[in-house]
């Protein structure tokens, strides 16, 4: 067969060809059938043959896109092991009821989601009756990330299962009087039922895989048996547009997580209308999914296409549904069946041949509800086919209808997200098609009832006998607190001695720490390491070769660097996560560890450094995330402040993380300047967070790249590190270089790296200004204001409490200026409960290139610019001459 004319060269050119007569055979057949049976019966042999190839595990690229069918067709289903007449009504409860909060709740203004849940009830239904694992089985159960919108739904089946009163029902978005239920997945609001937060969209399917991986850790470093936990996440189809929903399925099929399956909801709509109008979305991620490397499940159409497929003997339906975009799919589960003859049908004449043989109710039937995700045989077929999955991940894309069995009003409505009432006709109309014993009375006040069949129903029983099998209620959130020994001390006296003479930046100072700490018997195999690719950077390397770096692979190669002293190890129980280049991603290993003392029972200690600048401003969501799902570590933001990194420039310049960790409550933030602060932070931080009262806080620690000599802890300092201020030294303390005894005075507070500028202006005072400066070193911001706004809080309450900075400041009469290499307004977080005259010094605006000096220069913070600011405060107090302001800036060169 020749080559057509002008044919592009191919990687087959490139390929040795044995028999070049058995390739022009093939070839010539393929050509003939072509020529005989028409091109679509050449595609389809073509498809099939690949298809075939891919099972018998041959070699070839696969093919990215299946026909838009069912994987499994019907008479490859397996036996449905339940009940299907009791589960039906167990489901109809639940879409009742979840309906009817979410209406009862409208006349309050608190709004909610009703199509959701009604599209997506078989979803979760299946899987709660026969597959969802429970907490009280072997093990730690299965682990549900519940799309958010679908709450109701899950309340609802709370309800019935007795761990849901109705009064909760009707507190559904009002919390504040104690006895409500949040509005989506929420731990840290209702943290008996809730596990995951999801419903910031693509948090969840991210969080999910590495939750997975995170499982896979714990069993490969023989910490926890988790090879019965299976992670089950429930997406939208829309949910998919988020590009954290797809940015890890490499890491998963790479990673082999089988333990892991994506069910999403193919209901073909978004918020405001169809998720791909023009095109088919369930093809789109079926491609991605499968080019991804991942197994994929479509579960379509309902048994009532079975007909359909049957009378399909040319291929024209499969063709058909192939090529009518997701919008007008959903135009047709709107419009009678007139229009769909004409319109679906009407396309060629194989379907109206086709169509004159179906009824009209079988034509309503299929195009208006019969969908895979409404049929729990389709569902359980599907979910026992991802569990017996094995080397790769499953996702599933279940096909329904958005609003499903809300009636005309509301199905595959572009509206219908938005809306949050059914009115009492709509609502009979559910009753009917549902068929729920709810007389016409119960509706006599104009309100819908809620409805129960009793808690010794056949529904109940049923419910519970099945949840019993499969370990208890779901979903569920259990805590056994398992305390940790606290650490030896002699992992953190080099820090509190100092360095001496020699000079050691803070963010090595954390690594040495921790590098010991992971040495402790008792706790030691409990740290996990987590970095997005630049342990180096961080001075990590010396842990490879102890600790190893984690994959499931082990090394399957000889490093390059294995005749040095710290190579590059991978292991299959390496303790150190290294994500690549993937701040998301490592962040999303950071909740799973910090999260494993609820999930697993097994209290991890992770600890997450990165560059400040790529921290929060990058993943300050899934700050949030850790927050709600109530995690403990140490997230240490390395390289930090403005002016420590300038050669790297403006996008490397954090001046505002410490800006942004004041936001979240559960985050306490840290700047230390000194190595000994480390130590103290870090101890308590493990005594708060692992100890016999743990609190569900988390810890940012900023640290710095610039070598300086370390002191050793003075003495009584350590409340003063913890609260957030301390007096480091005083004026005194300069020795023969302290200026007179009734020099004008000046208190010098500064954090961080500052600290180093503002030693420097002390000197500089005292020996160019006979002014004595005291220098505070104010390690928290952050919390010196939460304990002041505490104060105020108690103020309201009829309670006098002095904040702590106004006490550590009591009998000070010298002005303050604060100084840190954060903006100014760090720390001018505590300016209101500073009684002393107050000003500060930062490094507002963006960052630039330059040396560290000549940046700070720019800034107006080094130890010159100090010096001048104080000048400044004591001139405007008559202190000092005005003129001593003129003449430090020519002095200096300012």
């Amino acid at each position: 067969m020749s080559d057509p004319v002008g044919k592009l060269p191919s990687e087959l050119d490139q390929l040795p060809d044995r028999d070049t007569e058995e390739t022009a055979e093939w070839a010539a057949s393929l050509d003939a059938v072509a020529k005989a049976a028409g091109t679509r019966r050449a595609e389809y042999l073509l498809r099939r043959t690949l298809q075939h190839a891919e099972a018998a595990g041959l070699a070839l690229p696969k093919l990215l896109e299946t026909d838009y069918v069912n994987t499994i067709p019907t008479a490859a289903e397996p036996e449905f092991p339940g009940d299907e007449a009791m589960e039906a009504k167990i489901t109809a409860w639940n879409r009742w009821n979840a309906a009817a909060m979410v209406t009862r709740g409208s006349k309050y203004g608190v709004g909610g989601h009703i199509a959701t849940f009604a599209s997506a009830a078989w979803l979760y239904e299946t899987g709660f009756q026969h597959f969802f694992r429970g907490k009280e089985a072997d093990g730690s159960g299965d682990q549900l990330y519940i799309q958010g919108h679908a709450s109701p739904g899950i309340y609802a089946r709370a309800f019935l299962d007795g761990r849901v009163s109705e009064q909760q029902l009707d507190n559904f978005r009002q919390e504040s009087g104690g006895n409500g239920l949040p509005s989506y997945p929420h731990p840290r609001r209702l943290p008996w039922l809730w596990e995951f937060p999801t419903v910031s969209m693509g948090l969840g399917p991210l969080s999910a895989i590495y939750q997975a991986r995170f499982n896979r850790y714990l069993q490969n470093r023989s910490i926890k048996d988790t090879a019965n936990s299976h992670v089950w996440a429930f997406l939208g189809d829309g949910e998919m547009d988020e590009p954290e929903s797809t940015a890890a399925l490499a890491l998963a099929s790479r990673e082999q997580l089988d333990n892991l399956t994506f069910v999403i909801n193919c209901n073909l709509q978004r918020l405001d209308g169809p998720v791909r109008a023009n095109f088919r979305v369930v093809q789109e991620l079926e491609a991605q999914f499968r080019g991804a490397g991942w197994n994929v499940i479509k579960s379509l159409w309902g048994s009532a296409w079975d007909e359909l497929f049957q009378l399909d003997t040319t291929g024209a339906l499969v063709r058909r549904l192939r090529e009518v975009p997701d919008a007008q799919f959903q135009t047709y589960a709107t419009r009678d069946v007139a229009y769909i003859r004409q319109h679906f049908f009407g396309a060629n004449a194989e379907l109206v041949q086709l169509a004159g043989v179906l009824s009209d109710a079988k034509i309503a039937e299929c195009f208006h509800s019969s969908r895979g995700g409404h049929e729990p045989r389709k569902v359980y077929a599907a979910y026992k086919a991802a569990l017996e999955h094995k080397g790769a991940p499953t996702v599933i894309l279940a096909q329904t209808v958005k609003g499903y069995t809300l009636g005309a009003g509301f199905e595959s409505k572009n509206a219908n997200h938005q809306m949050k009432k059914l009115t009492i006709d709509e609502f009979k109309d559910m009753r009917d098609l549902l068929g729920l014993p709810i007389p016409d009375s119960a509706f006599a006040d104009g309100q819908v009832p809620y409805g129960h069949p009793g808690a010794n129903s056949p529904e109940v029983q049923y419910l519970n006998e099945r949840r019993a099998a499969l370990g208890g209620p779901a979903p569920a959130r259990k805590v056994k607190h398992v305390a940790l020994p606290a650490p030896a001390d002699r992992s953190f006296a080099p820090l509190l001695k100092g360095s001496g003479k020699q000079e050691m930046a803070t963010t090595m100072a954390f690594v040495r720490l921790v590098k010991d700490l992971m040495r402790d018997k008792e706790t030691g195999k409990r740290w996990v390491p987590i970095v997005p690719d630049e342990a180096r950077t961080f001075g990590m390397e010396s842990l490879f070769p102890s600790a190893g770096i984690y994959s499931p692979l082990g090394q399957t190669y000889e490093p390059v660097d294995r005749d040095q002293l710290m190579y590059y190890k991978e292991a299959k129980d390496g303790q150190i996560l290294n994500e690549g280049i993937t701040e998301a991603g490592a962040m999303a290993d950071f909740i799973a560890a910090c999260t494993s003392y609820a999930t697993h029972g097994e209290p991890m200690i992770p600890f997450y450094i990165f560059y400040s600048m790529f921290g929060w401003q990058r993943t300050a969501d899934q700050m949030w995330q850790l927050a709600d799902q109530l995690g403990k570590g140490f997230i240490v933001g390395a390289t930090a402040g403005r002016t420590t990194l300038t050669g790297e420039g403006l996008q490397h310049a954090d001046g505002h993380s410490h800006l942004i960790a004041s936001t979240n409550p559960a985050s306490l933030n840290y700047d230390p300047a000194f190595a000994y602060e480390i130590a103290v932070i870090v101890k308590d931080g493990l005594r708060r967070m692992y100890g016999e009262k743990p609190e569900d806080v988390f810890y940012y620690l900023t640290v710095y790249n610039e070598p300086k000599v370390q002191p050793a802890m003075p003495e009584g300092v350590e409340q003063g590190i913890l609260k957030g201020l301390y007096r480091f030294n005083t004026a005194a303390d300069l020795g023969e270089a302290a200026p007179a005894a009734d020099a004008p005075k000046v208190q010098l507070m500064a954090s961080g790296t500052a600290i180093h500028w503002v030693l420097e202006a002390q000197r500089l005072l005292a020996a160019d200004w006979n002014v004595a400066a005291d220098v505070w070193s104010a390690t928290s911001w952050g919390e010196l204001r939460r304990d002041a706004l505490e104060c105020d809080e108690a103020l309201l309450r009829g309670e006098v409490r002095t904040p702590y900075v106004t006490r550590a400041l009591e009998g000070v009469t010298s002005p303050v200026l604060a100084v840190s290499d954060w903006m100014r307004q760090v720390p001018d977080q505590i300016s209101q409960w500073v009684e002393q005259d107050y000003t500060s010094l930062g490094t507002d605006g963006f960052g630039l290139s330059d040396t560290r000096e000549g940046a700070r220069r720019h800034f107006g913070v080094d130890a010159q610019s100090i010096v001048v600011a104080a000048l400044a405060q004591l001139a405007r107090r008559g202190e000092v001459p005005a003129s001593a302001i003129k003449e430090a800036r020519e002095r200096y060169g300012l």
